[in-house]
């Protein structure tokens, strides 16, 4: 792997780390904030890489509020879960509010 693309998976999960109790934000959003806004699915990556290391990937969606990480988490429910046990509020379409 190349030292640019750590460099940016770092800053990735430095900005999920940030994400705060309750809350979540998108994939793109993320990109944005590390400074490559059309790299959404480069963070996608970066986060499944991720899941066993105690972040709080569970509160990245995709721009629809779709849980589209929920495959990577081993129960396909658990990430749903994680989030209505912070209080994040879903549709009946089961996308996050």
């Amino acid at each position: 792997m190349s030292k640019n693309k750590l460099d940016f998976f770092d800053k990735v999960y430095k900005v999920v780390a940030k994400i705060p109790y309750g809350k979540v934000t998108t994939y793109g959003a993320i990109a944005e904030v590390c400074g490559i806004k059309s790299s959404a699915r480069t963070v996608g990556w970066a986060i499944n890489g991720a899941k066993e290391s105690g972040l709080p990937c569970h509160r990245v969606v995709n721009r629809n509020g779709e849980l589209t990480g929920k495959l990577h988490f081993g129960d396909p429910n658990l990430m749903e879960e994680l989030l209505r046990n912070e209080g994040v509020e879903f549709k009946n379409n089961g996308r996050v509010n």
